[in-house]
């Protein structure tokens, strides 16, 4: 029988990708979106959620169960960028970006757990991101986010190893999606300490969005991590630099790897 997955942040860039790939292989796909009505032409199906929303995370997971009488993959995939000089980001925005990458992530997992320990089997991949592994100038909170569900990951493995149910995370650097739309931009302030090199570091991160690979990489990784019988805590997606920074990281004295990023940012 097809595996049933179910992917939070289906509508559009990386979790699209992996929906389509991922459909095209023979896996029952249900994507998800706070307004599945507007993408009437996916590949795939769309339920509605909205991570912030714990009535309709429930709701969703139990539409799919109901459907398809199991669910075997939470990818989950839902996630907001953020950027600006973390003294000068509203604490509204902090707290808003943290219930969609964080918050929202463990409720889903909660939602699902239930059924994956009825059925005695299950994978959830928490879609992480590079910039977890790392403190970034002006992505500060977005690194904290993510940083955040990587070690959530480490402690709910643990958790449920008596259950048959598999946690991984998977970190993509950066891809060609439409994240940089949907960021929050904490604005360029006239006047401010951080004005010119927050406008310069703005500037690269978008430059670097644009120019990067397609976000397929993404959902071939995603299909890898699914086959495996026993996937390792952590799987990086992306260019070869990318990763090799989480290693550089490990490997360097603290103060030395700041400099490496205080030299590449222009700081």
């Amino acid at each position: 029988m097809s595996k049933v997955v179910l992917i939070t942040g289906g509508s559009s860039g990386i979790g699209k990708s992996m929906g389509e790939y991922l459909t095209n292989k023979g896996f029952i796909v249900y994507g998800t979106s706070r307004n599945p009505d507007n993408y009437t032409t996916s590949k795939f199906s769309l339920v509605a959620l909205d991570v912030s929303d714990i009535n309709t995370i429930q709701q969703a997971v139990k539409t799919v169960i109901e459907k398809e009488g199991k669910l075997d993959v939470l990818i989950n995939n839902a996630g907001a960028g953020i950027t600006g000089p973390i003294e000068e980001i509203p604490d509204i925005e902090i707290k808003r970006n943290f219930e969609t990458n964080f918050f929202g992530p463990i409720n889903v997992i909660k939602a699902v757990l239930p059924q994956m320990r009825k059925q005695g089997s299950g994978l959830i991949i928490n879609i992480t991101s590079i910039a977890g592994y790392m403190g970034l100038p002006y992505r500060g909170i977005y690194s904290a986010s993510k940083g955040a569900l990587e070690l959530l990951t480490e402690a709910f493995r643990m958790e449920l190893k008596d259950f048959n149910i598999e946690m991984t995370n998977v970190a993509p650097g950066d891809f060609a999606t439409n994240i940089a739309a949907g960021r929050f931009h904490a604005p360029i302030v006239k006047g401010s300490p951080y004005e010119k090199k927050y406008a310069s570091v703005l500037n690269d991160i978008d430059e670097d969005v644009n120019r990067s690979s397609d976000p397929i990489e993404v959902a071939e990784a995603v299909l890898k991590v699914i086959q495996t019988k026993s996937p390792k805590i952590h799987y990086k997606v992306g260019a070869f630099m990318q990763k090799f920074s989480i290693v550089l990281k490990f490997i360097l004295p603290d103060k030395v790897y700041e400099k490496l990023l205080i030299n590449h940012y222009k700081l």
